[in-house]
């Protein structure tokens, strides 16, 4: 195991273009860190900096005690598992599991005593004889991933690699990469651009955009706890509701948008530093869909607001009852980032809502809610997210001031 640390690293690609900027990020000792991100934000990027695959522009990455700046990835102490398998297919299993220490000319029995080990923490035994064309998709990637525990490196390093599994089989691995974590207990560094292997796998998540660090949490942590507006809207599916809303004192603190008016709790207010700057101006407020329920199923206290629900998605376990709201989209650029940039889309449903906002409640697999009538939404005004137009950092969150302080976090 090995702590990897990223100082000041950056990639700067010809014609200037940036593809790291500035990356301040640690992985602990024997954590699994997941990178995510959308198409562009330098997670493969830096997956292959570590691994010595791109040569950095600036800064210096460590793995352990050594920076390896200048060292080939053959000395990094590094196994990768790609996307693609990599796999020899003239090799059986065996000889696939056993190539690379063949190469470093490992002692014969030491070499069967790793790949026995290895093929019975995968349930690969029964193939060892085969060769890959005579395995389906998931049992070759579980070779992938054998041919990198047999190194027992200091680290792993794998980009995307359930990607080309369909769905189930996408599950049943990430359970298998689970379990093969708390069995190793080997740092790992992910990525992926699916948020639910995301969330699901990371003890801690880099969230990236544009080879700049934005926020790294724990999962649950970047889900109640965006630092900014680009977090809010990536993590989360469906994604957070936005709405630019007015920030006022009447009976007591509430927030206006839309002719919907919602009472803000005094913790609310208390719980986030510099709100209270905020009243009598313009807020983004965001809500997430899993704080909406229908208000036959929710608790007495939550505030309501009457809506129409224009489609409804029936998922067995909850409906998805997306509606409108008399609210232009917002327009901010953290947001469309966060979207993966589709402006021409952005622009289509627009014009399809008639420029007010499209907006999205998970409710009771129970409720009543049909397409074209009407609904009682109750809110948990208790989750609600507050963030500044202006920068579109999160009001109140601890490192709003400073996002590299996530590095660490």
């Amino acid at each position: 195991m090995a702590r990897i640390a990223l100082d000041h690293v950056e990639k700067i690609y010809g014609g200037g273009v940036k593809a790291l900027d500035d990356l301040n990020l640690e992985v602990r000792e024997g954590e699994f860190m997941v990178l995510v991100g959308p198409s562009g934000c330098g997670k493969s990027t830096a997956l292959r900096s570590i691994a010595g695959l791109e040569e950095i522009t600036g800064g210096t990455i460590s793995i352990g005690e050594r920076v390896v700046n200048d060292l080939p990835p053959k000395d990094r102490d590094i196994a990768m598992v790609f996307q693609n398998y990599a796999l020899y297919p003239h090799m059986t299993v065996a000889d696939n599991l056993a190539f690379g220490l063949k190469l470093r000319h490992t002692p014969k029995t030491e070499i069967k005593r790793r790949v026995g080990e290895a093929a019975a923490m995968l349930g690969l035994e029964p193939y060892l004889g085969r060769k890959p064309a005579a395995l389906s998709g998931g049992q070759r990637q579980r070779v992938a991933m054998g041919r990198a525990i047999v190194r027992e490196p200091a680290a792993f390093l794998m980009d995307e690699p359930l990607s080309n599994l369909d769905a189930k089989l996408r599950v049943s691995m990430r359970a298998a990469l689970n379990q093969l974590h708390e069995r190793l207990g080997t740092t790992t560094v992910y990525v992926t651009h699916d948020q639910v292997e995301a969330m699901t796998l990371g003890d801690r998540v880099c969230v990236l955009r544009d080879g700049k660090l934005q926020q790294a949490d724990t999962p649950q942590e970047l889900f109640d706890a965006p630092v900014n507006l680009f977090v809010a809207g990536f993590i989360g599916s469906p994604a957070m509701n936005f709405v630019t809303a007015d920030l006022v004192r009447d009976d007591g603190p509430a927030v206006a948008f839309a002719g919907f008016k919602l009472p803000v709790p005094a913790a609310v207010v208390a719980g986030k530093p510099g709100l209270d700057e905020f009243f009598g101006k313009k807020v983004i407020l965001g809500i997430r869909p899993s704080d909406f329920e229908d208000g036959a199923f929710a608790e007495a206290g939550w505030p309501r607001i009457g809506v129409t629900a224009g489609v409804t998605e029936g998922l067995g376990t909850e409906i998805h009852a997306i509606f409108t709201i008399d609210a232009p989209p917002v327009e901010h650029h953290s947001i469309t980032s966060a979207a993966g940039g589709h402006d021409e889309e952005d622009e289509t449903v627009a014009a399809l809502v008639g420029g007010k906002s499209l907006w999205t409640a998970r409710v009771s697999s129970r409720s009543a809610v049909r397409p074209g009538a009407p609904l009682e939404l109750a809110i948990d005004t208790s989750r609600l997210h507050f963030f500044d137009p202006a920068s579109g950092e999160s009001i109140g969150h601890p490192l709003s001031a400073g996002v590299s302080a996530g590095a660490g976090a």
